[in-house]
């Protein structure tokens, strides 16, 4: 039976792509940091493994050279990440293993205060780097370069990633009501953000191990929504207006980090990737999510309305 070591194992994305390896046969460990993550995968029948990628890097190390496939799906401050993904990568050189890293099309993203760009990215195609993810860029070099030194290595890079728990787009727009009375947009709402499924994600890793080519980058996404599409639908669902803020006011909303997320366009192809490994997303409409209980409920207390 083959293995596999998830880094990230606690997390949204992480945690469902070790889920669903262990549901295809695989044995999967995780990753875990404190004793509570440790209780964590045990309850969901996943292995856990003492360690932490931040500070004891040996450790995780030597952990990943007793499997053979290490995937890395931490969510960490870019720069420390370079340096974990680094130290791994140099810990496994000549080992043979595989070595994946999520990583994401943020590296990508431009800027444009909620107007919409007409530049998309296939795999391969050059690009400017979000200057707050070019450690995240460095890492992707590091891990493709470190296919021609005794290791299998490749990156995945999805866009906005989405499912069940409150993550993506869909549910800021859903606590921007909670904070205004409306559903919020940055500018003119015409930024496109790719966007996939996390079962998806989990899918498109496994097929990656079964049958991606050493040092390749994959993206995938299962479409683009314009943010102000979505504050349209969250206003239909709980009726109330739609609002277009400034980038201020979206920090007051969002904090400095959300507002960016909210404000940028990011838009990626997949075709070299579904072509190479027969990736196919099943869940292609992000909307679907629209008047859940548990994000109607992240809107359910307006503190103020202006």
């Amino acid at each position: 039976m083959p293995n596999a070591l998830v880094i990230g194992a606690t997390g949204f994305v992480g945690g469902r792509i070790a889920h669903h390896l262990a549901e295809h046969g695989w044995a999967v460990s995780g990753l875990a940091r404190s004793a509570s993550a440790i209780a964590q995968l045990e309850k969901s029948g996943i292995d856990a493994v003492a360690g932490d990628v931040e500070f004891d890097l040996d450790a995780v190390v030597t952990a990943s050279r007793e499997h053979d496939v290490v995937i890395y799906a931490a969510q960490i401050a870019p720069p420390v990440e370079l340096v974990a993904v680094s130290g791994l990568i140099s810990g496994l050189t000549g080992s043979g293993r595989t070595f994946v890293l999520l990583s994401g099309s943020g590296v990508l993203c431009q800027r444009t205060a909620g107007a919409w760009s007409a530049d998309s990215f296939a795999e391969d195609d050059a690009f400017l780097p979000e200057p707050l993810a070019e450690p995240r860029v460095e890492a992707e070099r590091l891990v493709r370069a470190a296919s021609s030194n005794g290791l299998r290595t490749m990156v995945v890079r999805p866009p906005l990633i989405w499912g069940p728990g409150d993550h993506g787009h869909v549910p800021m727009v859903y606590r921007s009501v909670s904070a205004t009375g409306s559903a919020c947009y940055v500018g003119n709402g015409l930024a496109g953000y790719g966007h996939v499924h996390v079962d998806d994600v989990a899918a498109l890793f496994l097929r990656a191990i079964e049958a991606g080519k050493p040092g390749t980058l994959y993206h995938g996404v299962a479409g683009e929504l314009p943010n102000r599409w979505i504050a349209e639908a969250v206003a239909r669902d709980l009726g109330v207006p739609t609002r277009s803020v400034s980038m201020e006011k979206a920090a007051e909303i969002w904090g400095e980090f959300g507002a960016l997320i909210m404000s940028v366009s990011s838009r990626i192809r997949d075709a070299a990737t579904r072509a190479a490994l027969g990736w196919v997303p099943r869940h292609t409409d992000m909307l679907s999510e629209i008047g859940e209980p548990r994000l109607r409920a992240l809107a359910a207390s307006i503190t103020t309305k202006e």
